[in-house]
């Protein structure tokens, strides 16, 4: 009797083993197939993602298609100080001014709102003079930006935009003191705010200026006009052979160092996912096909 207990047992045994046997295959199957299929579905995405970016297809963001216009309510249009001053690289170009008033009418007549920022590069850049205090160096800055704007409001006055200036500092009766909901109000209206000033302490670029306010009064995208017309390896200026990037991740701007936007405001976009649109200010009608189509620089998505 009791060896035939033991010979029950190890039948019992050995049913448990072939059970065990079977549900480790199934399992290993099934993680074969999961592995498999995820494999050839990331495979036709790096396929996907070659076919429809023609600069960059390492793993960038796919490109829209140009009837594929991203919607915009609301854009905040960063406009490079040394593109302002067109071919004579210092002061104002007032064609070029001129120019951007008129695009930024078009925008607004298809019901977006605009905010501007303005850099200060066409009369000074602090982070290149050595020889005085960094702080009253970017001081100085801050007020070209605040020379750029009343400038540039004038221009789109005569375009019959209504504008408001703000700045975070006390400017007499220049400028007014920036309140967010005040912004809100007045672009609601169909009006232009300029945000001057930077964001009023030193050490913080216009780039930064950019992103926050973006960021504070809820825009779409920032839609950056440059003297470059987008995103590139390395300075075209430098290397004739830089490649153009057609689109790309914030992270990658971040990763590479590529300098197109600072990096604490690179990050800063980043966190908030404000993405961007990098183009050149020369081109033709440059702003207002970036919200209705023909968009040919730089898409940074995050």
């Amino acid at each position: 009797m009791y060896h035939g207990m033991n010979i029950m047992m190890n039948i019992n045994r050995t049913d448990e083993s072939m059970n065990c046997s079977v549900s480790a295959v199934f399992l290993f199957i099934y993680l074969f197939s999961t592995v498999y299929n995820y494999a050839i579905i990331n495979q036709n995405m790096v396929i996907r993602n070659k076919k429809t970016c023609k600069i960059n297809p390492e793993g960038c963001v796919p490109r829209k298609k140009e009837d594929e216009v991203m919607k915009m309510d609301k854009v905040l249009l960063k406009l490079s100080g040394e593109a302002l001053a067109g071919d004579k690289k210092h002061g104002f170009d007032e064609k070029t001014v001129a120019d951007v008033s008129r695009q930024v009418k078009q925008v607004l007549d298809k019901g977006i709102k605009v905010c501007v920022v303005i850099g200060g590069g066409n009369f000074w850049r602090g982070r290149t003079s050595e020889n005085m205090d960094r702080v009253k160096a970017d001081s100085i800055g801050m007020l070209a930006t605040v020379m750029n704007c009343i400038y540039a409001a004038d221009s789109f006055r005569n375009q019959g935009i209504k504008t408001h200036i703000m700045t975070p500092f006390v400017c007499g009766n220049m400028t007014e003191l920036f309140n967010k909901d005040k912004a809100i109000e007045y672009m609601d209206a169909g009006e232009v705010v300029f945000f001057a000033g930077g964001i009023g302490h030193p050490y913080f670029s216009t780039d930064m200026a950019t992103v926050l306010m973006a960021v504070e009064v809820g825009v779409d995208v920032i839609l950056s006009a440059k003297a470059i017309d987008g995103v590139y390896d390395s300075d075209p200026k430098v290397n004739p052979n830089a490649i153009k990037y057609d689109s790309m991740q914030m992270s990658d701007i971040v990763d590479k160092k590529l300098g197109v936007v600072d990096l604490a405001s690179a990050v800063l976009a980043m966190e908030n996912k404000m993405p961007m649109m990098l183009f050149g200010l020369n081109g033709e009608d440059s702003i207002v096909k970036a919200v209705t189509g023909g968009f040919t620089g730089t898409y940074v998505n995050v």
